[in-house]
C-alpha cells in the first residue's frame, strides 16, 4: 500500500450562513489517482483551493507530506504550489499571452533564476508535447477550441514537473470525444510522469474511467470512499442514486444550518 500524502482532518468551512465542509476527513495516497465526488455546489473545489492555502480553513487539519498546510504564511504556500498545481476548470488560460507564454507562466514565476531561457523553451515544447500540442507555442487562446484550452492548461501545470495535479471539472463542457482524450491524458501522464492525481468531477463515466480510489462528499462530509469496485458495490441510497443518475444529490440547505 503506497504512503499516505496529504489528510484533511476535521476540516470545517463556511461562507456566511452557507456550511460547506462540518467534518471533512479525507485520506490521499502517493501516486494514485483519487477522485472526489458529488454534486453541484457541495465543496469539491473548495476542498482544492484550502489544499493549496487559496481558501483558509474556519478549522481542523491538512496535511501535506507531513507538514501543516493550514498554518502556513505565503513564502511556505509558494512552495507548496510549486509541488501541488491545479488544472482550473476553464483552463484559465491569460488571453492576452501566447500559448507558449502561458505555458512558460509557471516557469517564470517559480524557477526564474535557475533555469535559462533555452531550458524554458525546451520544458515548454515538452509538456506540450505530453498533451498532444506540439508546435503550437505562437498560437493565441482565443483561436483554441475549449479541449485544446483544457490541454493547454494540464501543459502549464505539468511543466514546472510537480509531484501533485489537481483536476477541477476536467471534463465539463467537452463533446464525448474530448471527454476521452482527457481521461486517457490523466491515465497516460500518471503512467509516464507517476505523480499524484486529485480529481473532483460530477461525470460517473470519468470517475470509473481514471480512478484508484473515489469518495463522495454530502452534507459536509464524505460519506463514501473506496476503489471502483468498492464504489459500485455501496448501499447508501444516496450513493446509489448519484452513480446511477437517478436524481441529483442536494444539500438539505436547512439540515445544514440547523447543525
Amino acid at each position: 500500500m503506497s504512503e499516505e500524502l496529504i489528510r484533511f482532518t476535521n476540516v470545517k468551512k463556511r461562507f456566511g450562513p452557507k456550511i460547506i465542509y462540518r467534518d471533512l476527513d479525507l485520506s490521499i495516497r502517493r501516486g494514485e489517482i483519487f477522485t472526489v465526488l458529488g454534486g453541484s455546489g457541495v465543496g469539491k473545489s473548495v476542498m482544492l483551493k484550502m489544499l493549496i492555502g487559496l481558501l483558509r480553513v474556519d478549522s481542523g487539519s491538512i496535511n501535506f507530506d507531513g507538514k501543516e498546510v493550514t498554518t502556513m504564511q505565503e513564502a511556505e504556500l509558494s512552495l507548496v504550489r510549486r509541488r501541488i498545481c491545479m488544472l482550473f476548470q476553464s483552463g484559465a488560460l491569460f488571453d492576452s499571452l501566447s500559448v507558449g507564454e502561458n505555458v512558460r507562466y509557471g516557469l517564470d514565476e517559480h524557477f526564474q533564476y535557475s533555469m535559462t531561457a533555452v531550458e524554458k523553451s525546451e520544458r515548454v515544447a515538452w509538456a506540450l508535447g505530453l498533451v498532444g500540442l506540439p508546435g503550437i507555442e505562437s498560437m493565441s487562446p482565443a483561436d483554441l477550441s475549449g479541449g485544446m484550452r483544457k490541454r493547454v492548461g494540464l501543459a502549464r501545470a505539468i511543466a514546472v514537473q510537480p509531484e501533485v495535479i489537481l483536476y477541477d471539472e476536467p471534463t465539463t463542457g467537452l463533446d464525448p470525444i474530448n471527454t476521452a482524450r482527457v481521461n486517457h491524458m490523466i491515465m497516460g501522464l500518471q503512467e509516464k510522469l507517476n505523480f499524484t492525481s486529485i480529481v473532483v468531477t460530477h461525470d460517473m463515466g470519468s470517475a470509473f474511467t481514471v480512478s484508484d480510489r473515489m469518495a463522495m462528499v454530502h452534507s459536509g462530509r464524505i460519506i463514501a470512499q473506496g476503489t471502483k469496485e468498492e464504489f459500485r458495490a455501496i448501499e447508501d441510497k444516496r450513493v446509489r442514486d448519484f452513480i446511477q443518475g437517478r436524481a441529483p444529490v442536494q444539500e438539505d440547505v436547512l439540515t445544514l444550518l440547523n447543525a
